[in-house]
């Protein structure tokens, strides 16, 4: 009994873990794209965000724990989304702002279906298939906005830090103290999602290094 208990406090000090990280993560993208004038999520990993946030916050609630760190995270999102209205346009200057709005709604709605579909269909209308799988896409997307951007616009090593750190504790928590949920396929988002964030935050580290002014006198 004594260590049914300990493994219970013990996930429940991952689970906290990670969502402490994940806010940082959102409070860190809210606060450098409203420095940078400019979002610091992709648009899809946002879409797929606020889907998985209101559904599991507010549609099919679990442990009430998480069920509050969900509608934190949710609230977080509207911020991240609010600066998608407000500065997505330039980084679109070839759509009319009308156009951008309805590609931002449209992908929320696309999210939402997807998000929905994923939980409905392999893993019994639970929350943590959806939860690791657009975690993966959404670790590649934060490359590939890096790219895209050839800057650290909306970026930053904490945020990229953060985000391996949320990332890491969740999938520890579920991996080591979940019974009969350490299957290949979250095994292997689990994986994936780890080494896309390393080399996520190994490639901030070089783009912000590399943007350093040298010193006067040197190079």
């Amino acid at each position: 009994m004594m260590f049914l208990g300990l493994t219970i406090h013990m996930r429940m000090a991952l689970m906290l873990g990670s969502g402490l990280f994940w806010t940082l993560t959102y409070v860190l993208i809210i606060l450098k794209g409203l420095r940078d004038k400019t979002y610091g999520m992709p648009l899809a990993a946002l879409g797929a965000n606020l889907s998985w946030e209101f559904l599991f916050g507010f549609v099919r609630q679990g442990q009430p724990v998480q069920t509050m760190v969900n509608i934190v995270w949710f609230v977080a999102d509207l911020a991240i989304l609010y600066t998608v209205l407000k500065f997505g346009p330039r980084e679109f200057p070839k759509l009319r702002p009308l156009h951008f709005s309805l590609l931002v709604a449209g992908t929320l709605g696309l999210a939402f279906g997807g998000v929905l579909l994923v939980s409905d269909e392999f893993d019994a209308g639970k929350a943590t298939y959806a939860a690791f799988g657009q975690n993966l896409m959404m670790s590649a997307l934060f490359i590939a906005m890096l790219i895209s951007r050839a800057g650290l616009r909306g970026q930053s090593v904490w945020i990229a830090a953060a985000k391996l750190a949320g990332t890491a504790l969740a999938s520890a928590a579920i991996w080591t103290f979940d019974a009969g949920r350490d299957t290949p396929l979250l095994v292997y988002l689990y994986l994936a999602t780890l080494l896309l964030d390393l080399a996520y935050l190994v490639a901030v580290v070089l783009v912000k290094r590399n943007s350093a002014p040298n010193p006067v006198g040197q190079g």
